[in-house]
């Protein structure tokens, strides 16, 4: 039996399977961290990987989860430290992930007497948590563990314990058969709901109905690689996968034409324009104006989550299950399509589609690299199992266009909440999680040195654990918020605030040179291939500082009069870096619908000189 409540606590979280914790110390959790240096020594502890920031620590805890497929855990002290989590608990509830926090709190005297670092923890996280309990004596250490572990498990969502510094260190004591104890176990629930056998053949009925189906495939999918090109080959079916759900469709798949919608293919969107039947595999896909028009296309959908059920499209069938097993359920009712013309037209506009991505990858621009060639010269030198992570900026614009995974890679970013700095923690975590595996980091120079700079160093102290040390990070570095940029132009028809959009420039090849690691400038198109030859080859940790154009705008597949209007008001309005813009991108942006852009201008200003 555990000697104190913490050492409960961490042989608890052993029990549930976990080996792996991300955390930050601090006093108001030092009990316990007392008590993991004590297991760490006696060899039953944790591996206790601790980066240069709590936020960073939840955000590991999330990319753990999503890339290895098990609880992620953070650890971090009583009020401010609890505060630095939120925002990487908030990915994992946005991203469906089972995460557990503990968090420490201040002895329970001191609870609502304003005392030093004492704070309404249970209050605080009561939005981004499934569950959150403070434990308040050793009878109940066992169940709010559990029930912590067993609610991030079947809900995807994450779950906070709060452990106060008195109670860390009281002794443990096994829970009797009393009234108000419960005593529960550390066995994970299964998650392969099955859904009954009239739903599934409802679904089957409506997809064997269908002349044109699409497959709409999320990350909810993952590890149904198999079921789903099965059901796609029976149903004729083209399919679309999220940002997210580019891993669960191998990429040489002819028929899968990638992601949606701004990040996304032109037939993608050709797919949802025409097709007559929507099947949504694990996707809460946020984008409906990308989605088929209301009454076009019967749906389906099967998800595990199921607030998410019918509401982003409106669905005939809603089936709550885990995707791999509904579809093993649903392929025996499937009949083969015999004409397969639909999915044959879908291959062929995607392979249109590659061949103008290759054209614009292959653009010059005067004001540096073009970032459309950094990525695609990228994906073609990716080995069999890298793990590739964007962040929010434009790397994940470029990531969706020119990434393609296939022979067993990986790929993840921070989806629906989008939160900048990601793609680093995620990176290290995957690194963590795949000792052996190539992993390479893209990330915007704004998003880099919010917290990425500082995470060359943890990187530095960890890197002797890694099997294989390759471990490359892309900074595109223009000195530019670009993708807020783009979007005050396209959303908001608002020219370039540099007040608030400018980066400071700074050497960041310079920097990993300073910490003993690899660092390639690249100032011209020619030396993006030999740069990303040389980080492949070397065998540690190689920083490829990519100056990169800020005038290429991250397109969508087919550019609206809304959009083509909006930039033209944002550079009519005196964008400063208007001309560059223009020359860069004019033909893209404008020639478009050109005469409704002109009419559109003049409406809005009551003039002929637009």
């Amino acid at each position: 039996m555990a000697t104190t409540v913490s050492d409960f606590v961490i042989q608890r979280i052993r029990d549930w399977g976990v080996r792996r914790v991300f955390g930050f110390p601090g006093d108001g959790i030092g009990e316990f961290d007392g008590a993991l240096g004590k297991a760490e020594r006696d060899g039953e502890g944790l591996e206790y990987i601790r980066p240069t920031h709590e936020e960073i620590a939840a955000l590991m805890a999330t990319a753990h989860a999503k890339f290895t497929g098990e609880v992620g855990v953070c650890i971090a002290t009583s009020s401010p430290g609890g505060f630095h989590l939120i925002n990487g608990l908030y990915d994992a509830k946005m991203d469906n992930q089972p995460v557990v926090a503990i968090v420490g709190q201040q002895g329970l005297d001191s609870l609502g007497t304003f005392n030093q670092q004492e704070s309404n923890l249970e209050r605080t996280f009561a939005d981004v948590a499934a569950y959150v309990q403070t434990i308040v004596s050793p009878a109940q250490a066992q169940a709010v563990v559990d029930t912590a572990f067993r609610t991030a498990i079947t809900r995807l969502q994450p779950c906070v314990i709060v452990l106060p510094h008195d109670v860390q260190g009281e002794k443990m004591t096994e829970p009797k058969a009393e009234m108000w104890v419960s005593r529960s176990s550390a066995v994970a629930p299964s998650t392969a709901i099955a859904p009954p056998p009239e739903q599934l053949q409802a679904a089957a009925d409506l997809i064997n109905a269908g002349e044109r189906v699409t497959f709409l495939v999320g990350h909810g999918a993952n590890g149904a690689t198999d079921e789903v090109l099965e059901a796609a080959r029976l149903a004729g079916a083209g399919i679309v996968t999220s940002l997210r759900g580019k891993q669960v469709v191998p990429s040489d798949v002819p028929f899968h034409t990638q992601q949606l919608g701004l990040l996304g293919s032109r037939a993608s969107s050709a797919q949802m324009k025409d097709c007559d039947t929507l099947v949504l595999l694990g996707t809460n896909y946020p984008y409906g104006q990308f989605l088929p028009a209301s009454g076009q296309a019967r749906a389906v959908q099967i998800d595990l989550r199921p607030e998410q059920l019918g509401l982003r499209y409106p669905t005939e069938v809603s089936i709550w299950a885990d995707v791999k097993t509904a579809l093993r359920g649903l392929i025996p009712l499937l009949t083969q399509k015999a004409d397969l013309s639909w999915q044959e037209k879908v291959a062929s506009g995607m392979r249109d589609w590659d061949e103008e991505l290759d054209a614009q990858a292959d653009q010059a621009y005067d004001d540096g690299v073009n970032p459309r060639r950094v990525f695609r010269e990228l994906n073609k030198r990716l080995p069999a199992g890298a793990i590739v992570t964007a962040d929010a900026g434009t790397t994940a614009d470029w990531y969706g266009h020119y990434i393609r995974m296939h022979d067993g890679m990986r790929g993840d970013l921070s989806g629906r909440l989008a939160t900048m700095l990601a793609a680093m923690p995620y990176a290290e975590a995957a690194k963590f999680g795949y000792p052996d595996r190539t992993v390479v980091c893209t990330i915007g120079d704004g998003a880099f040195q919010m917290l990425g700079m500082n995470e060359l160093i943890t990187i530095k102290k960890y890197l002797s654990r890694w099997s294989d040390p390759t471990f490359i990070v892309l900074v595109l570095h223009n000195d530019d918020l670009t993708q807020v940029s783009w979007e005050m132009r396209t959303e908001d028809g608002n020219p370039l605030w540099p007040t608030a959009q400018d980066v400071e420039s700074v050497d960041y090849a310079g920097w990993a040179r300073l910490l003993g690691f690899n660092g390639i400038t690249v100032e011209k198109d020619d030396d993006i291939e030999a740069a990303w030859d040389a980080a492949f080859a070397h065998r540690g940790v190689t920083l490829i500082d990519a100056h990169t154009s800020k005038n290429v705008p991250p397109l969508p597949p087919q550019i609206t009069a809304e959009f083509a209007v909006n930039t033209a008001k944002a550079l009519l309005k005196g964008d400063p870096e208007g001309l560059g813009a223009i020359k860069d991108s004019a033909a893209s942006l404008v020639t478009e619908g050109v005469e409704r852009v002109k009419g559109a201008l003049h409406r809005d200003r009551g003039d002929d000189d637009a």
